[in-house]
């Protein structure tokens, strides 16, 4: 490929609507071209790095003994409301009529037709187990599409989709694909992912892992405690306290005038947040009836856990005075019926504490909750805090990061299956539904995430298995008939013996030529110039600069094809630090 051919154009600053640094490269460097928000075309450069991803996701699927499938991009809403999710989903699945009045919906994910792919040819036990993937364009419309291509509404990704007769066979195959994403992110250049135990969200299921690359703009919270190796995402992370044992003291009622956050209650009572219960109001989304969460004052509510612990999603409270409740003065003792009410287990043990009377401007001192309410069941619904406490090795080690996901595996069960009526017959002679799992990576996300973190003041670094080109070819002063004649002798004999070579042959400076071949990433560059020629060499540097070297370029054809045999050999040499076993 020639430069001068290429189309998009590699420009010095990025549009104020870049929040990140992969996305300003990406659209400085003629990447990606938005089309509506979330929403992209893909120039050359991105397409070429896609299409290598998404070979590395074919050979390790196939590895592990995937059948590469195909399925619609739009799909009959019956197969949905067959699981259940047609309606259970919100507005982020597009759903339309068709010109016949049927109910379709665009593909967001594609459980549904894995299932209605397979249900009737794996009707014996005799079939399983297996797993069918695909590389497919999908449809999400995301409310918060960000930073380029790492959140957007349409994006292409790999899916995969294993059935079994067995959990424990599940587990076995769910362990295998855990190892085979291990090695995709070190093949790609990003083998510092890590894998952290995550909710399942939508896709259902008990046992999930979300594979996230460690960058500060990641939009993801992961709880990771360094002493023993925990890794969770933050919505999934258990939260433990050690309650500190004080001695149980008398129920009193404090007047406390206008005191109603927990910092300014404890702070004019002169007690220890970590000895005071907070109210935080939720509603059901469903039928707006309230749910009051009891935490220690100094934690905050995942809700996230909080969904899955009462089966509905929920919303901040609009609190109005037909309650019964006193916001900013709400406690657990007192309250009116009808309210659902969950404790955080960080108030366990906790045998005095400061907690609101439900009565305006009061709070009660020395609330026991065993004393003064009764028995009562304790939740995890707090969210993780750094210096807290492993629920692993018990030590107060916890720290937190920020990631993106750039893939997730799922223990599905039969939650699929099930509801869309797939059953296998199995050796006993009876009828059983299948367990699924499901693995997804997604491609376009994975291209941002390397580029964020392999990158450097001056465009992205990519990795020699992904870059768009291995060498990129400069000739300097294209006007002078021997950098020329060099040049296009080296560019064809590359690419004769299988190089892959980009080739800018434009007579422009120098300093605008390496300001576009930094923005274009590719690892190895050969330069041709008078300089180099007057020394009777061409120059084989690197994108990081971290080698240089002259190749002999005196006796014509034979030196060109001895350089360009030096330039295979470096780069066979750098695609084998990404091989992976």
């Amino acid at each position: 490929m020639k430069v001068s051919s290429l189309l998009g154009e590699r420009f010095k600053k990025a549009p104020s609507d870049c929040v990140v640094e992969s996305q300003a490269l990406m659209v400085r460097g003629g990447y990606i071209k938005s089309v509506g928000t979330g929403i992209f075309s893909l120039y050359m450069p991105a397409k070429r790095i896609a299409r290598k991803i998404e070979n590395i996701l074919r050979e390790e699927m196939d590895r592990i003994d995937g059948q590469e499938v195909m399925f619609p991009v739009v799909m009959p809403a019956a197969l949905w409301q067959e699981s259940g999710r047609f309606t259970s989903v919100g507005s982020e699945m597009l759903r339309f009529k068709d010109r016949n009045g049927i109910d379709m919906v665009l593909g967001m994910t594609h459980e549904e037709a894995a299932v209605q792919l397979a249900r009737d040819a794996a009707n014996s036990y005799t079939k399983y187990p297996f797993m069918i993937y695909q590389i497919q364009t999908k449809f999400r419309d995301e409310p918060r599409s960000r930073a380029g291509l790492i959140r957007t509404r349409e994006f292409t990704m790999k899916d995969a989709y294993s059935f079994h007769t067995s959990q424990e066979d599940l587990e076995r195959y769910y362990e295998i694909c855990y190892h085979a994403y291990e090695r995709i992110f070190a093949r790609c250049g990003v083998p510092q992912v890590i894998a952290v135990k995550s909710d399942s969200g939508m896709m259902g299921g008990r046992v999930s892992h979300e594979f996230m690359l460690l960058t500060d703009i990641g939009e993801d919270t992961i709880v990771i405690c360094p002493e023993c190796g925990y890794r969770s995402n933050m919505e999934a992370a258990d939260c433990v306290v050690h309650n500190k044992k004080v001695p149980a003291e008398e129920l009193c009622e404090v007047y406390t005038p206008h005191q109603k956050t927990i910092e300014e209650v404890c702070h004019f009572l002169h007690a220890d947040p970590l000895g005071s219960c907070k109210a935080v109001l939720y509603q059901r989304n469903s039928d707006d009836s309230l749910v009051i969460v009891f935490v220690r004052g100094d934690l905050e509510v995942n809700e996230t856990k909080l969904r899955n612990l009462i089966k509905s999603e929920v919303h901040a409270a609009a609190v109005t005075e037909d309650m019964g409740v006193h916001p900013g003065f709400i406690g657990p003792k007192g309250l009116p019926d009808g309210i659902t009410v969950i404790y955080d287990k960080s108030l366990e043990g906790i045998d005095s504490l400061v907690a609101g009377a439900n009565k305006e401007n009061y709070h009660y001192k020395g609330l026991n909750i065993a004393r003064d309410i009764g028995k009562v069941e304790y939740s995890d619904v707090a969210k993780a805090t750094a210096g807290g406490v492993c629920p692993v090795c018990g030590k107060h080690s916890i720290t937190i990061s920020r990631g993106i996901e750039v893939g997730n595996i799922f223990q599905l069960g039969t939650k699929y299956t099930e509801s869309m009526g797939m059953q296998y017959l199995d050796r006993d002679g009876t009828h059983k539904y299948p367990i699924m799992g499901c693995y997804g990576i997604g491609v376009g996300r994975l291209i941002a995430s390397v580029c964020q973190v392999s990158r450097d003041d001056y465009g992205p670094v990519w990795p020699m298995s992904i870059a768009p080109w291995q060498v990129h070819l400069c000739a300097i002063r294209v006007d002078d008939p021997k950098v020329k004649e060099t040049a296009d002798r080296l560019y064809d004999e590359l690419r004769r013996i299988g190089v892959e070579v980009i080739y800018d042959d434009r007579n422009i400076s120098a300093g605008v030529m390496f300001s576009d071949a930094d923005l274009l990433g590719v690892p190895l560059r050969l330069i041709v110039s008078p300089r180099t020629l007057e020394r009777g060499a061409v120059e084989l540097t690197t994108r990081t600069k971290a080698f240089t070297e002259d190749l002999q370029m005196k006796d014509g054809e034979g030196d060109v094809a001895a350089a360009s045999a030096e330039v295979l050999r470096r780069v066979r040499e750098e695609l084998a630090k990404y091989d992976a076993e």
